[in-house]
């Protein structure tokens, strides 16, 4: 089993006003085979957790810790975050002209596992996966994302997340613009990936209708950087009744102008 824990995490970002708070003491441990869901209103620091956990170079660590299977997150780099099984799907997923789709996964792959897969099996595992993601299979030699619709940019996520096989997956905001129909599919790949390798998962959503086909074992809600409740999948249920209202109310206004 592994265990990533996150312990009193503080996190600033520059913004044209100077030095902002984002993250105000979040602490969560999230273990394989678990999923967690992170809830909250826009600008309450759900993607900045994720782009922390990953490493990105725009937001400083203030204060706290991340650790995963007890090795310093916030030591490794990107690429070794990735290697220790750490897996970000990005909210807005970036087109890279000139780098197809195949070229993009094996290489990935390669990077990740440190030797190249087998051509004739991993062929076959990225036609099976993209057939399950009911991906055109001329989506293969097309440059990643180039012209991909929203829809198509999150398929593509999860098929990375089937093909490289992480311990651990922060989704963030991966049901943002998909219809009922991509929203199941996209969820169906999610619980494959979970069952054929006890994936644990961190969902970052505002809404409640991708819970319908991922079912979270606890859920979280954040509002202006901090965890300000939790409990299980009633929560949510709750939160799609009420809103989030009251948690707002009851917490002080994050700086103008911070985008979270």
């Amino acid at each position: 089993m592994s265990v990533l824990e996150i312990r009193d995490l503080h996190v600033s970002v520059e913004t044209d006003a100077g030095t902002t708070p984002i993250l105000n003491g979040v602490t969560l441990t999230i273990r394989t085979g678990e999923t967690h869901a992170i809830m909250g209103p826009n600008g309450s620091g759900k993607s900045t957790l994720a782009y922390t956990i990953a490493g990105h170079p725009k937001y400083t660590v203030t204060a706290g810790t991340i650790t995963f299977d007890g090795e310093d997150v916030l030591a490794m780099t990107v690429d070794e975050r990735a290697r220790a099984g750490l897996f970000l799907a990005m909210q807005y997923p970036v087109e890279i002209p000139g780098v197809s789709v195949t070229n993009f996964l094996r290489t990935a792959k390669t990077a990740i596992d440190g030797e190249a897969p087998p051509i004739r099996t991993w062929t076959k595992d990225v036609r099976e996966s993209m057939k399950n993601l009911r991906m055109d299979a001329k989506f293969a030699q097309r440059n990643v994302n180039e012209g991909f619709s929203g829809g198509e940019k999150k398929r593509h996520e999860i098929l990375q997340l089937e093909l490289l096989k992480p311990k651990l997956a922060v989704l963030d905001e991966t049901d943002s613009g998909l219809d009922v129909d991509a929203l199941k599919v996209v969820a169906d790949g999610v619980n494959r990936a979970k069952a054929e390798t006890n994936l644990g998962v961190l969902l970052i959503t505002h809404y409640t209708r991708i819970l319908r086909y991922i079912h979270p074992d606890f859920v979280h809600v954040m509002v202006n950087g901090r965890i300000v409740e939790e409990g299980g999948p009633e929560l949510a249920d709750r939160l799609e009744e009420e809103g989030y209202d009251r948690y707002v109310q009851a917490e002080p206004e994050p700086a103008e102008g911070v985008q979270a």
